[in-house]
């Protein structure tokens, strides 16, 4: 196929996913995205031309242009048309509806790339106002308002300022209180088995960095104020409880856990002081140069004093799933595998689990972030052989520090486990994808589970069934 083919066929996979605007800009910009997209790759050890990633440069061009479209929207342009007269008390606060009426729209799911490190996070907002001049504003446009500055390089607290700022200036209520509860991936190393996302409805992401932040204007800059406990009461009704923060102090720190790598100079791109160290190496500068051209490519400015360090941040973060030229190989001596014989209710051929064991890594097709458990049952060898948990463990690492897909992950554990045992394994994944929170579909609470059946799992039903069992038994009560 000649160059003018490949161009055409390049130029229609851009027009499928909607990145081919009227003007040239965003395509620009999404060819400048795509090709430090391929800088990060090499610079990881990967072929960007291998099947799996060769759609990746676009696929994290798109989810990084639609996850900072609000630099492009004015809240204005939304919130017009969208006020309606609703009569009430004359010279009431609060009169639209009658006296004290306070409207609170209450978990609106959205997700923001956190300024420090380039990764998702997610929110559940809650707004609340008090309306006046005897208008009130169309439900849908407080969630929509609250997207547009989501859909930015933010922090928590700056967020819900410029949220409460925005309607306040926009929809002139008597008052304005916000509040979100943000939530932030841990770095890999500080996952455990309770990093496991489980979302109830008061959005519980355990082993996640938590903040809860409030901003307000109008009648809720008084601290004494009764519409301040009427906002907190309502959401309570829904299981939020807020108390913990002060709803009139702002968040004291960076909340970003990768802010503890903040050895490097503050500008992300002087790297000569740089150590090297096993575990990341030396920063490429092209790397760096590449991360720092997504900034600007998304409209921003690199030399803003929140984002000086954010390059060399989520290279950081990037350089935990390094391409390893080592491969894995066990044997039932590596595995340090322990006999069974002579323990009391051990047999042969018993099945033994191991379950929750924690792992994060890296979707190649996103290059976003995925993290949950692995379960692994197996039987036993003849001689009563079973292994140990920590070796199982070291296993489940090794297979997710890289650029993975779940699928993938889950077979590569099981055939290796069954390449020493050859009796039967069964593997099962449950993850959360940080990119079912992001790309426009921000499906909080979305999880994924996936199996591998192996040897005696995949003939006997019974077998398959009490592993699945003994999973809900401990997740039911763990």
């Amino acid at each position: 196929m000649g160059a003018l083919d490949d161009a055409h066929l390049d130029e229609e996979l851009h027009c499928a996913v909607g990145l081919v605007p009227g003007s040239g800009s965003e395509m620009l910009s999404t060819r400048e995205i795509e090709d430090a997209v391929k800088v990060l790759l090499h610079g990881l050890g990967e072929d960007s031309g291998r099947e799996g990633l060769k759609k990746t440069p676009l696929r994290v061009a798109k989810a990084f242009l639609d996850g900072t479209r609000g630099y492009k929207l004015k809240v204005n342009d939304i919130v017009q048309g969208a006020l309606f007269p609703e009569a009430g008390l004359e010279n009431a606060t609060g009169c639209a509806g009658g006296v004290g009426g306070l409207v609170v729209v209450r978990d609106i799911d959205m997700f923001s790339y956190c300024e420090s490190c380039l990764l998702p996070f997610s929110i559940r907002c809650h707004v609340g106002y008090i309306p006046s001049g005897q208008r009130v504003v169309g439900l849908s446009k407080l969630s929509r308002v609250a997207d547009v500055f989501a859909r930015r390089l933010q922090e928590p607290q700056r967020l819900a300022d410029e949220i409460s700022s925005a309607l306040q200036s926009s929809i002139n209520p008597a008052g304005i209180a916000v509040a979100l509860q943000c939530s932030h991936i841990q770095l890999p190393e500080t996952l455990n088995c309770k990093a496991y996302l489980k979302i109830s409805s008061k959005l519980d992401m355990q082993g996640w960095v938590n903040a809860s932040v409030f901003s307000s204007s109008g009648v809720f800059k008084n601290e004494d104020h009764p519409f301040w406990d009427d906002f907190l009461a309502l959401l309570k009704f829904k299981g939020i409880h807020m108390e913990e923060t002060d709803p009139y102090h702002s968040l004291a720190q960076s909340w970003c856990p990768l802010r503890s790598l903040d050895i490097l100079p503050c500008n992300g791109r002087n790297l000569t002081n740089v150590k090297s160290s096993p575990k990341f190496g030396v920063i490429q500068t092209s790397m760096v140069d590449a991360v720092t051209s997504i900034i600007e490519a998304l409209g921003e400015d690199p030399s803003r004093k929140e984002l000086m360090g954010t390059p060399s941040r989520f290279i950081h973060w990037l350089t935990n799933f390094k391409k390893s030229s080592f491969e894995m190989e066990l044997s039932r001596n590596s595995l340090h595998m322990k006999t069974t014989n002579g323990v009391a209710g051990a047999e042969q051929n018993e099945m033994h689990t191991e379950l929750s064991l924690p792992f994060c890594s890296q979707c190649e097709h996103h290059l976003l972030p995925f993290h949950g458990v692995v379960h692994v049952g197996y039987f036993s060898s003849n001689e009563g052989e079973v292994i140990q948990r920590c070796i199982l463990q070291s296993l489940v690492h090794f297979y997710s520090v890289k650029l993975q897909v779940q699928e993938r992950l889950t077979r590569q554990i099981a055939e290796t486990v069954y390449s020493v045992l050859g009796s039967g394994v069964m593997v099962v994944v449950e993850a959360s994808h940080t990119c079912m929170i992001s790309r426009g579909i921000e499906k909080v609470g979305c999880t994924t589970a996936t199996m591998a059946l192996l040897g005696r799992f995949s003939t006997e039903t019974k077998a398959k069934m009490m592993f699945l069992q003994a999973i809900s038994n401990h997740t039911t009560t763990g």
